[in-house]
């Protein structure tokens, strides 16, 4: 058999909370429709963070969730990557090193990555790039959780593109060698020209929070340059996006007539329909997300889940993962489902 990077398997955590396209709808002050945003935006629910439901602790939630699915021993996890996002329980804590202690899995090492809705497929490729190199690295957790959404302010017109942000954590594990499950060819374009369109305004070193902007200060996720995002964007994000998904999979010896199912980030439907009609891919052959809304580098994870458990993927199966990231960044993932027989 030759060497090669599998996927053992899935896990996942849901806060309790759920906010719904009505409240939603109350929250914009009544300048978007329930019927607006379920149909322009794309979601009838979403989850939302509790008191307890901190980044770090949904990314050690869902690490539990995928040992339990998977029966890994903690302490055959050889690196743990965190995929969480920077709005956490404690600034410059390390994420990956608390989930590490969390699960127990003292033979580990472990550290963080960030490229927004694009960490996850990202990870997969360092992972795979490490575990290939280095005989000493077989299994790797990959963990994280996102609550990005707490800084919307659904009174602020020029985010209502996020106001599909939700919580929850995600994580995987590979295996090097596992004789199943290959994760192949990765492709990853980024463009620095929208580096500074959308972040959070106020608690940064260029402005601080304080006493006068205290009351916008943290719900200040804000686009800073909308027309010049808004241009760019038209020329670049639809065609890079697909072009990640042909580059990678062209790299892994296939084409888009053979994705027999795509995982993809949550974004509006029309743009959903329109992706997959680019594709020639059936919408039977993705899962639109409309009752969990956008989890950030989660939702990847989330939709191959579902689908499994859904029967969506079976052996055999071509598996294209794929996200778009503010910064800007595309990124996909190839994956050939089942067992590799030779």
């Amino acid at each position: 058999m030759h060497k090669h990077v599998g996927i053992v398997g899935f896990g996942v955590y849901l806060p309790e909370t759920i906010m719904t396209a009505k409240e939603v709808s109350e929250a914009t002050g009544g300048k978007w429709t329930e019927e607006a945003v379920i149909e322009k935006l794309g979601f009838e629910k979403k989850t939302i963070a509790a008191a307890n439901d901190g980044t770090q602790e949904m990314g050690y939630l869902a690490a539990m969730d995928c040992l339990k699915n998977t029966g890994v021993d903690p302490k055959d996890i050889d690196l743990i990557i965190c995929i969480g996002e920077e709005w956490k329980e404690y600034p410059l804590t390390t994420s990956a090193m608390y989930i590490q202690h969390k699960i127990g899995a003292v033979n580990a090492f472990g550290f963080d990555i960030a490229q927004r809705c694009c960490t996850q497929i990202t990870s997969m490729k360092i992972a795979k790039d490490m575990m290939m190199s280095d005989d000493n690295i077989n299994t790797v957790l990959i963990a994280g959780g996102y609550r990005n959404g707490d800084f919307i302010d659904y009174k602020n017109q020029r985010v209502s593109f996020m106001f599909n942000l939700a919580a929850g954590g995600g994580a995987v594990i590979l295996k090097k060698n596992y004789g199943q499950n290959e994760l192949l060819e990765s492709s990853i374009i980024t463009d620095g020209s929208f580096s500074r369109d959308v972040g959070v305004v106020y608690g940064g070193t260029e402005t601080l929070i304080n006493n006068d902007n205290l009351e916008v200060a943290y719900k200040s996720l804000d686009v800073m340059d909308v027309e010049g995002m808004k241009s760019r964007l038209n020329e670049k994000s639809t065609p890079n996006f697909l072009k990640v998904i042909r580059e990678s999979l062209k790299k892994s010896g296939y084409s888009q007539e053979d994705i027999d199912y795509i995982a993809m980030i949550h974004f509006k439907y029309s743009a959903h329909k329109f992706i997959l009609s680019e594709l020639g891919v059936p919408e039977s052959k993705s899962i639109y997300l409309k009752d969990y809304g956008h989890m950030g580098q989660i939702d990847q994870i989330l939709s191959m889940k579902l689908a499994l458990e859904q029967g969506k993927i079976k052996n055999g199966d071509i598996v294209v993962t794929v996200g778009a990231g503010i910064g800007y960044a595309w990124a996909a993932n190839t994956i050939k489902w089942g067992y590799i027989y030779e």
